[in-house]
């Protein structure tokens, strides 16, 4: 079978005793990195040398089916770098091969960075979502940050320390100055921090360089005060001052909760 473990995400006191056993009788992992499956080995006294197989972003689609194979006859230990593997890390395509397959999966539970984050944030934890990380380039993360503006949900996102000030303005501006939210930084290290806030301080703060494995926690949108018909006529007020109809969309979607492609299909319509 293929047995998906969860690493710990920083503190290696959080290697859970089934991480431990079946790292210590593992023939086969195939790992994130090698290099960094070699260092978890290392670091908790793992005296087994199991077979290291590299599947990574890059090549997990091409390795799948041989892992498959492989998994058919012996247990296949799969590990990424920190948490669990398929969140946000190698190992979707590798579990979608094997149900089709017919290859047993089962999962070592452990340390998630997301789930962690959650729970520190002070935020509501009822219901949420993860979004994974941001995109990078700042015209397809404004869009997506767009269409979640009206989310009620909390949310989750991964960021990395040279795009998170950029990342908590554009969450600023596309959801509101006031919009509560929690950056974690170096969860369960030595350097651990949470700082909480509205999404304009945050930002604020963050401008001045932040460092580490960062996720950030954002409260979901507000019920929708406005009713829809008149959102779409603020819109269309903001149109007739000069603002784009794409930027005025966004605007009244980040006080109004509605969302802000609904309202740009609809003023368009209005408009003609």
């Amino acid at each position: 079978m293929i047995i998906l473990a969860a690493t710990p995400i920083g503190n290696l006191g959080d290697a859970s005793a089934r991480l431990v056993s079946a790292l210590e009788t593992a023939t086969v992992v195939a790992a994130e990195d090698t290099r960094t499956a070699q260092r978890l080995l290392a670091g908790l006294g793992i005296a087994n040398r199991p077979r290291l197989i590299a599947m990574h972003d890059h090549n997990e689609k091409q390795k799948a089916a041989e892992l498959v194979a492989l998994a058919a006859s012996d247990d296949l230990l799969v590990i990424s770098d920190a948490g669990m593997p398929t969140v946000s890390d190698p190992g979707y395509s590798l579990v979608a091969a094997a149900a089709e397959a017919g290859v047993a999966v089962t999962a070592i539970p452990g340390p998630s960075a997301v789930v962690t984050a959650l729970a520190v944030s002070g935020l509501p934890t009822d219901r949420f979502a993860f979004e994974g990380f941001l995109p990078r380039k700042p015209a397809e993360r404004r869009a997506l940050l767009a269409e979640l503006a009206a989310e009620r949900r909390t949310l989750v996102f991964f960021e990395s320390p040279s795009r998170i000030a950029a990342s908590l303005a554009d969450l600023a501006a596309a959801f509101g100055a006031d919009r509560r939210a929690a950056v974690c930084r170096e969860l369960t290290k030595l350097h651990e921090e949470v700082r909480r806030g509205a999404l304009s301080d945050l930002a604020a703060w963050a401008e001045g360089g932040v460092r580490g494995e960062i996720v950030v926690v954002v409260s979901g949108a507000a019920g929708r005060a406005v009713a829809f018909p008149d959102a779409v006529t603020q819109v269309l007020e903001l149109v007739r001052t000069g603002i784009r109809l794409k930027d005025a969309a966004v605007e009244v979607s980040a006080h109004t909760g509605h969302s802000s492609r609904e309202l740009y299909q609809a003023a368009l319509a209005v408009r003609g």
